[in-house]
């Protein structure tokens, strides 16, 4: 290389390297990486998974229904198997929840995650309101009645996907005089407007809950958007899932449900009998691993990559592997901290540059 070619590479990587501590100052917090301890790519709070000896020649087909998070963790779950050696397909979009019932009791697919309140009213005729409100009872009835059907219903996450009441931190302070329960929503002298989908306006866990439980007198709003009526002031309440991607952003929040209105949502993965015989202790234990670090947050995290910054959910899962300690980063690699997200920004918040010079 000549040294003019040197002192230009030098430059270049002198200005790169000004970039990077330009970057990491000029925010004052950073979001937790996904699992982990601080920022994004810190100290791995998980075991890395290891090759299970024989696996290579077993088979698992991982399903899915056909919406974000439901990707995301197709991903995960199928990934952690393929890093424990399994030959794995995935069939990640098969549509609704009775799909995805059909395909698994068939053997279609071997295992996909589902709601613990979804399976009781979609697959077992429980009706909405009278599903137990502690999650641990919802999950044991859904793993009873999963057993009837030769399915083994694992344990629960920690996270539920449920409903929430949201609002914009603006209409919070100026409409609902800071309220933050929603007991307390019944002190505004004022009829609120709440938008939903259209099935909502009959659903004892939406809108006909809300009212009875709460005593609110709402004009309600038919929609299939969530987060758009809030912020051209069409609504002044919406309902939204307790996982959504948005609620990353610094522009909502959640009125919480203190007398525990919404019936439990947590991800079990359900997964036939046969199927997990074969796997065997040591996949069952990486399913089960895998998902200790999802939270609430931290599933919000993931679904904002999809959803917000347009990240494929095969990348998504594969990147929560990585910062969760599941499996190891490649040499030389380092996932950069995750910035507050702010709406318009995409992506990780600064750029990664690697420069290669030759010899």
């Amino acid at each position: 290389m000549s040294k003019a070619m040197r002192l230009i590479v030098a430059a270049l990587a002198a200005f790169v390297m000004a970039l990077a501590v330009a970057a990491c100052g000029d925010d004052e917090e950073s979001t937790p990486a996904p699992g982990g301890g601080g920022g994004g790519g810190g100290d791995a709070s998980a075991e890395v998974i290891e090759k299970i000896p024989g696996a290579e020649g077993k088979a698992v087909t991982v399903g899915s229904k056909n919406f974000t998070e439901q990707f995301v963790l197709g991903e995960i779950y199928a990934q952690a198997l393929e890093a424990a050696g399994f030959r794995v397909k995935k069939e990640l979009n098969l549509g609704s929840e009775q799909i995805a019932f059909k395909a698994l009791k068939s053997g279609q697919i071997d295992g996909y995650p589902e709601y613990t309140g979804t399976s009781l009213t979609s697959f077992f005729d429980v009706k909405t309101d009278e599903v137990p409100k502690d999650p641990d009872e919802a999950y044991e009835l859904t793993r009873k009645e999963y057993e009837k059907e030769g399915i083994t219903a694992l344990p629960r996450t920690e996270f539920e996907n449920t409903f929430r009441i949201a609002t914009t931190k603006e209409k919070q302070e100026s409409l609902l005089g800071g309220a933050t329960k929603l007991s307390e929503l019944a002190d505004v002298d004022k009829m609120l407007r709440i938008t939903g989908f259209p099935e909502c306006r009959q659903r004892t866990d939406c809108l006909l809950g809300l009212q009875d439980t709460y005593g609110l007198k709402l004009k309600f709003v038919s929609t299939e958007s969530k987060y758009e009526p809030l912020n051209n002031d069409q609504t002044d309440l919406g309902f939204v899932f307790s996982t959504d991607g948005e609620l990353t952003l610094d522009e909502y929040t959640v009125i919480e449900d203190d007398k525990g209105l919404f019936p439990p949502y947590n991800i079990s993965f359900g997964i036939r009998d046969e199927k997990l015989e074969e796997i065997g202790p040591e996949g069952q234990e990486v399913l089960e691993r895998v998902q200790e670090p999802l939270t609430e947050e931290v599933m919000q995290e993931l679904n904002s990559r999809v959803d917000l910054d347009k990240q494929e959910p095969a990348k998504v899962a594969a990147d929560y592997l990585k910062e969760s300690g599941f499996v190891q980063k490649r040499s030389g690699v380092i996932l950069g901290p995750r910035r507050p997200r702010r709406r318009g920004r995409v992506g990780w918040g600064s750029s990664t540059v690697a420069i290669v010079i030759a010899a």
